[in-house]
């Protein structure tokens, strides 16, 4: 990866010059521009040729919303958001992700210039990723308008005292769009899913309550002891590991606030071990889309327990690295489109009970 140019859109003059500086300290980042409005940008788009973009939502004129959604029909790149309104108005945000942003960013309301040096790295990493995207089609699912009704798959009913597996799936670029793809044909009798995606704290419940919305299993952000129980996705909470524990007959999560695993928490491979450990050869591993290694190492921890793992092929991932690094590793069964993927899980979890 080499030369990735970059646009910076933001009608703040600070945040615009600090920007620029944490992105030139990255030899693979190359800053061609910024602009201060959605005209300006335009303009700019056309003479740079930018790989990626920087976007702000709060902006003079058009707002960087509909600004986003004019980009992706007539000239679709890799963008990032960029902007205060993400750290407070999830709605935006979501919709943003929706309309086709790579990834968002919650720009700091004070301290501006000491907080997004303080996030330097992950700015930086962020826009990295996007430079690596493959761009989908804008996901119709989270934006206004009648939901699309998904088909449901059907599972093999098995007789009581056959113990149920317990399913873990960590993502990240490009992971909000898959999960949906993945969780919403599942029947409501699935058993257990636990979720690491790389999210702000302030992210993951709103995510939670919409994924909820959209399939048959219950979904919601994790709390720290909860049992976990067939019918349920529980999704990590932003800033915090989520690990799975045996707690007598049964198994709970628990939440940590331990050091970043891979300059990120929650961590997937953190839940990964924790299955390895705690599940063993009743554990089924998901890797999606998503940059860096992140799960690399515990879903082959999981497959020398015994675990079944899946990995979602290069073709249908946005950022093809964790599935990448995971596969590379070893720790690997099955690679495929995440399309294929629901049914391909209810097979396992049969094979898992016939075991």
């Amino acid at each position: 990866m080499s030369g990735i140019k970059v646009l910076i859109v933001d009608d703040s003059a600070l945040v615009r010059k600090v920007l620029r500086e944490i992105l030139q300290e990255d030899a693979q980042l190359e800053v061609v521009g910024t602009a201060s409005d959605a005209w300006s940008a335009m303009q700019k788009i056309k003479a740079l040729q930018p790989d990626v973009l920087t976007l702000d939502i709060v902006m003079p004129g058009m707002d960087g919303l509909d600004f986003l959604e004019r980009l992706m029909k007539s000239n679709p790149m890799p963008v990032v958001m960029v902007s205060t309104l993400t750290g407070q108005d999830t709605e935006q945000t979501f919709r943003a992700l929706a309309l086709g942003a790579v990834d968002v960013i919650a720009k700091p309301a004070l301290d501006v210039r000491e907080k997004l040096d303080e996030m330097a790295g992950q700015i930086i990493e962020r826009v990295k990723a996007a430079g690596q995207a493959r761009l989908q089609r804008p996901s119709q699912r989270f934006l206004d308008g009648p939901r699309p009704v998904m088909p449901v798959l059907s599972r093999r009913v098995v007789g009581p005292g056959v113990a149920e597996p317990i399913i873990a799936m960590g993502a990240s670029t490009g992971g909000t769009d898959a999960l949906q793809e993945v969780l919403a044909p599942l029947p409501e009798e699935t058993p257990a899913i636990l979720v690491v995606q790389h999210m702000l704290a302030q992210f993951t419940a709103p995510f939670a309550q919409r994924l909820d919305r959209i399939c048959r299993m219950q979904v919601r952000e994790a709390v720290e002891g909860e049992r976990v129980q067939t019918g349920t996705v529980l999704v990590a909470p932003g800033g915090r590991h989520m690990v799975v524990a045996r707690a007598g007959d049964h198994h709970v999560v628990r939440l940590q606030d331990g050091p970043m695993v891979h300059r990120v928490r929650p961590s997937v491979d953190v839940l990964f071990h924790s299955m390895a450990e705690a599940v063993g050869r009743q554990g089924i591993g998901v890797i999606l889309t998503g940059m860096g290694a992140d799960g690399a190492e515990g879903l082959l921890a999981m497959k020398r327990a015994g675990a079944r793992t899946l990995a979602q092929d290069e073709a249908s991932c946005v950022v093809f690295g964790m599935p990448k690094m995971a596969i590379k590793a070893g720790g690997v069964d099955h690679v495929l489109p995440v399309v294929e993927m629901p049914g391909r899980l209810l097979a396992l979890v049969d094979a898992v009970q016939g075991s």
